[in-house]
């Protein structure tokens, strides 16, 4: 798996203002800002991310991913 598919498999799944992955084919590290994260706590932010990813995590296609997750206003707001 590739950055650009992980990419395209997370904003396949959650509306994305902006998104970035990087990482070496297991371990990865996101930047996710998305609307859908408004009102949310940072858990059930990355609970909606890793139900983007379904069996990818449970059958270590994805073995780690490190989030960072924004709304897009608190994305706005670090600019």
């Amino acid at each position: 798996m590739t950055s650009d598919d992980l990419q395209l498999i997370i904003s396949s799944g959650l509306p994305c203002d902006h998104i970035e992955v990087s990482g070496d084919g297991r371990h990865w590290a996101a930047v996710i800002v998305s609307p859908a994260f408004e009102g949310l706590r940072p858990i059930a932010r990355h609970q909606r991310v890793y139900a983007t990813l379904g069996a990818r995590i449970q059958t270590d296609e994805v073995h780690a991913l490190s989030m960072k997750t924004y709304t897009p206003a608190e994305w706005a707001a670090r600019s």
